[in-house]
């Protein structure tokens, strides 16, 4: 059995010197408020990422927050995506 206190462990290693990672940001409320707005959605209109996830919890995302997340692209240099963070379901 698998204690929640193990699975909820920092991992020993940064996720973001990985390659393949791509930058994840935390929004503050107002620039969240800003994208939504933008994008004339609800927050729960976003893909979902869930708090247990490496990469969120690096930058320490809670259910309710949403994150930026930049990925690289040959053709499109940058492009910026937007996850909603649930919590594990």
């Amino acid at each position: 059995m698998v204690k929640k206190q193990d699975k909820e462990k920092e991992p020993s290693y940064d996720v973001f010197q990985h390659e393949l990672v791509p930058q994840h940001i935390l929004l503050k409320p107002e620039e969240a408020k800003d994208v939504l707005g933008q994008y004339h959605i609800k927050p729960f209109q976003l893909p979902y990422i869930k708090s247990s996830d490496p990469a969120a919890r690096s930058v320490k995302a809670k259910p309710g927050d949403i994150l930026k997340v930049v990925r690289r692209s040959q053709t499109a240099g940058e492009s910026d995506f937007y996850r909603y963070v649930v919590e594990e379901f």
